[in-house]
């Protein structure tokens, strides 16, 4: 061996355990987690609910930074281009990582690319709600409507590109029907739309429980494949007559790409012990939350077929953000 080869060979043999033992020290000092949203939300409330738990677990503050606007995408570029040492985190829902990667022509990150997928944390059905004056008594019923009249049939969504107007176009395409998109800025907006009878229906996530519990609105079916003990009661996309369907909405924690795989799986281990806590459990499920946990792959996995789907759904359907 040259000295040159020597010299390379034992630089290299020196970096290996210096992944191992930048995990054991981590963290060594407070922990971001970003959130692309204002306080409040219930994506703000789950995070700052997972920031307690993993304080504990990492003897280090771990807090909340709220980075709103352009549809998260402020928020995602201040992660991606953050340091990758696991001391910036990000927290947000697939469906809107994956499908800003069609909707935006000049982001810049890569959705993939550009970001450590840590793990799932939670997941639950959208639902398909309506105001209680509405003829429209079941999923069926609704989709009838549209096929006598295509188009005339409105729906209110919290922006457009949102995950909503995604899911309700992913449905409007497997049903064949087609509805009018009435965008809003934001969720709270949107529902107050459908409260008031100015629009025939939406698809909203579980926050509009309370409205469905108290007969404000009324829910034809979730957009699960499966029913949820989130919402007793409600069809399941199966039982609504439509089995090809089951777009599920959740949160996930994402890292910068090049974060070490040791710290990464260090997050995951803290973050699924977190999950599992009957105190934690208890406050997402308040939230409307349902606990899902999994590994840096799982996520990864899922996040390459999400921007591979809503790519397809925003280039078949046109939708544009700039």
């Amino acid at each position: 061996m040259t000295g040159a080869r020597r010299i390379a060979a034992l630089a290299l043999a020196a970096l290996l355990p210096m992944a191992a033992l930048h995990a054991q020290e981590y963290p060594g000092k407070p922990v971001k987690i970003v959130v692309p949203f204002p306080p409040g939300g219930s994506t703000d409330v789950a995070a700052r609910i997972l920031a307690a738990k993993l304080a504990e677990g990492f003897r280090q503050p771990v807090y909340v930074e709220n980075k709103p606007g352009a549809g998260t995408t402020i928020g995602a570029a201040y992660v991606a281009s953050s340091a990758p040492d696991g001391y910036t985190l990000y927290v947000t829902g697939p469906i809107t990582h994956a499908s800003s990667q069609a909707l935006y022509k000049k982001l810049p990150y890569d959705a993939l690319r550009g970001f450590a997928p840590v793990g799932n944390m939670t997941v639950s059905p959208f639902i398909v709600v309506v105001h209680p004056a509405s003829p429209a008594k079941s999923l069926k019923d609704l989709l009838e409507a549209a096929r006598r009249q295509p188009g005339r049939l409105s729906y209110a969504s919290s922006g457009n590109g949102a995950a909503p107007h995604l899911v309700t176009e992913i449905i409007a395409r497997a049903a064949g029907v087609s509805f009018t998109h009435v965008p809003f800025k934001g969720v709270g907006p949107a529902v107050i739309a459908l409260l008031g009878n100015q629009v025939d229906f939406m698809i909203a996530d579980v926050a509009v429980v309370p409205q469905i519990r108290e007969g404000k609105l009324r829910a034809l079916a979730l957009t699960t494949a499966a029913e949820s003990p989130l919402v007793p009661g409600v069809p399941s996309m199966v039982q609504a007559g439509m089995p090809g369907v089951d777009v599920p909405s959740g949160l996930a924690l994402f890292a910068p790409a090049g974060t070490p795989e040791a710290v990464v799986a260090r997050i995951n281990a803290e973050m699924n012990r977190a999950l599992q806590d009957a105190d934690v459990r208890q406050k997402f499920a308040m939230q409307g939350f349902e606990i899902q946990t999994g590994t840096p792959a799982d996520l990864a996995a899922m996040m390459a077929r999400e921007v591979e789907r809503y790519g397809q759904v925003v280039r078949q359907t046109g939708i544009s953000i700039d």
